[in-house]
């Protein structure tokens, strides 16, 4: 005697087969593709973002060797004082003196500059004192940058 089921089989135990459409089959292997692909997406943008948090963390622990250069340093250099106009050589034919001339250039938009044998340093700050001494050979401290000097105190004389 054969058991013949309910639901359609032909006899208990034996090979269950369904009738499948194409349909189904595509949009069960585009289904899982597109779970697959979503996941690695997942993986890839978490490990980004890991990687990004850490080198990040890094970077502000270490920060690099030129983030905070060293202050350049004072130091005193000795010279004429005079004006980026007329430098060492005023005109003679002006009948005014070299600290007259140097003050007259400077009044009209030109810059004091100390004069160290063939080098010009353009000197920026403490104008009031740098009049002081215009026109005449002084000691200058400040901070040289390329060729120019910060000023922060002017003596007179040959102090160096």
């Amino acid at each position: 005697m054969t058991l013949v089921a309910e639901s359609g089989w032909d006899s208990v135990g034996g090979s269950v087969q369904q009738n499948r459409s194409w349909f189904a089959l595509i949009t069960f292997c585009a289904t899982t593709a597109l779970v697959a692909a979503l996941g690695l997406a997942l993986l890839f943008a978490s490990a980004t973002v890991a990687y990004a948090v850490a080198h990040s963390l890094q970077a502000t622990a270490n920060p690099p060797a030129d983030a905070n250069p060293p202050a350049p340093a004072t130091r005193g250099i000795s010279g004429m004082i005079t004006d980026s106009k007329c430098a060492a050589k005023h005109a003679k034919s002006s009948r005014k003196s070299p600290a007259e001339c140097t003050r007259a250039c400077v009044r009209g938009g030109a810059k004091y500059t100390l004069v160290d044998g063939d080098k010009v340093y353009t000197l920026e700050g403490k104008e009031d004192l740098l009049d002081r001494v215009a026109g005449e050979r002084a000691a200058v401290e400040g901070t040289l940058d390329g060729s120019t000097i910060k000023v922060a105190s002017v003596s007179s004389g040959n102090a160096q």
